[in-house]
């Protein structure tokens, strides 16, 4: 279908502010979106109860002293769930991801999605036990732990470990494999050795698949046990082979977690950067680049970031938080995408005013060095660094290797 020239594509329509903002609440979750954050802690906190509950409801003196309060947080918990649902639903066209499709495909997508399944799977056994569907209600209410599985949504280690898993499912699966041919190959190895000195456990492969089993796990439960030396000396064989093959799986799980870990902090520093207005000219290389030189840092609030009269070492860029330059003539709040520092760096003085944390703060830093060489490479970096420190330190003139020709400041300062 053609558009007119008055209609924009589906994935350049502007969402309403209130939709975009119900977006940003429940599935951006920026740093420094207080409102997020508690939403976030809210319903981690209502899934963690209502796991609890589910597990309490099934002891029958408790359930029966308490059975009304079990119900009414059973109706709550559902009526905050119903609502998360529909809220996720309403906004799922304006996910990134899914913007492309349009409203109803994307809508559709994220029905089918494992994300929108275990949002739809936390409410379902109640409506099917309201509507008395689904045959028996206590068996319904147990089923309502697959509410534990939202915890994932919340989570990045969680979300990090699953997509770590995804990621490595080929390497899992080989491995399985092989667990699967040494259970089989050790139960058939002792079906031989044993089968005509203990019948009655050694006497079949499946029955030996017990044995093999405990075995490779190194549980060793002890109730089926080789008595043949040969059937002994096989048994400690089969113990070292699954302690070896144990841990190749563990390896490969603990190696992509940590690799998944290392690609989610790299997303969160690029997306920090390209944040910074001084770098949003800059092309993918550049912003790698920059990556290179930076360092991320963290302060907590009402924390020191930096100190009248220390040697200026380095310039900062607020990736999210807001601080607070106390000068003479009153503080300066800057928050997220502002940078201070600079000029006592370009004039290679000690700093002129403290710094503090207003609110938790997320900086990036960047070294002098490191500046002056991005600054030889970026010459319209350097231009524009020079205009910004010029124009806070009451127009003096700044040389074009950085360097502020006066010794003074002259009127207000950035916290340099």
């Amino acid at each position: 279908m053609a558009l007119s020239p008055n209609q924009a594509p589906p994935a350049l329509v502007k969402a309403h502010p209130l939709k975009q903002r119900v977006y940003e609440i429940l599935e951006e979750g920026a740093q420094n979106d207080g409102i997020s954050a508690w939403v976030d802690r809210t319903l981690m906190f209502l899934v963690v109860l209502n796991v609890a509950a589910v597990v309490l409801e099934t002891v029958p003196s408790i359930y029966r002293a308490y059975r009304v309060e079990f119900t009414v947080f059973e109706y709550l918990s559902v009526a905050i769930f119903t609502v998360e649902y529909g809220l996720r639903f309403w906004v799922a066209d304006i996910h990134m991801p899914l913007r492309h499709l349009g409203p109803v495909r994307a809508r559709i997508n994220y029905l089918g999605d494992p994300a929108g399944m275990i949002d739809l799977a936390a409410i379902l056994p109640f409506y099917l036990g309201l509507f008395g569907i689904g045959g028996d209600l206590r068996i319904l209410r147990v089923f309502r732990l697959v509410r534990f599985l939202k915890l994932a949504r919340y989570s990045p280690g969680l979300r990090s470990l699953v997509n770590a898993l995804v990621v490595e499912s080929r390497a899992l699966i080989a491995t399985g494999i092989i667990m699967i041919g040494l259970i089989l190959t050790s139960a058939a190895v002792l079906y031989i050795v044993e089968r005509e000195v203990q019948p009655e456990v050694f006497g079949s492969i499946p029955a030996a698949i017990w044995w093999s089993v405990s075995t490779l796990t190194t549980v060793g439960y002890g109730d089926v046990v080789p008595v043949t030396n040969l059937g002994k000396s096989i048994g400690v064989l089969v113990m070292v082979l699954g302690l070896a093959m144990f841990a190749l799986p563990i390896g490969i799980v603990a190696t992509a977690f940590a690799q998944e870990i290392h690609r989610r902090e790299f997303v969160v520093t690029w997306g920090m950067v390209a944040r910074v207005p001084l770098f949003a000219d800059f092309s993918a290389v550049e912003i790698a680049e920059v990556m290179k030189l930076l360092h991320a840092r963290k302060f907590e609030r009402q924390t020191n970031i930096v100190r009248e009269g220390d040697e200026a070492h380095s310039m900062y860029f607020i990736t999210s938080g807001t601080v607070e330059i106390q000068l003479g003539s009153g503080p300066i709040s800057l928050s997220d995408g502002s940078f201070f520092g600079e000029i006592a760096l370009l004039r290679k003085s000690r700093r002129s005013a403290n710094v503090a944390a207003l609110t938790p703060v997320n900086l990036l830093v960047l070294d002098a060095a490191d500046l002056q060489s991005l600054m030889d490479r970026k010459p319209e970096l350097a231009q524009a660094l020079r205009k910004v420190a010029q124009d806070r330190s009451g127009n003096e003139s700044v040389t074009p290797q950085g360097d502020i020709s006066r010794d003074e400041l002259k009127g207000g300062s950035d916290g340099d």
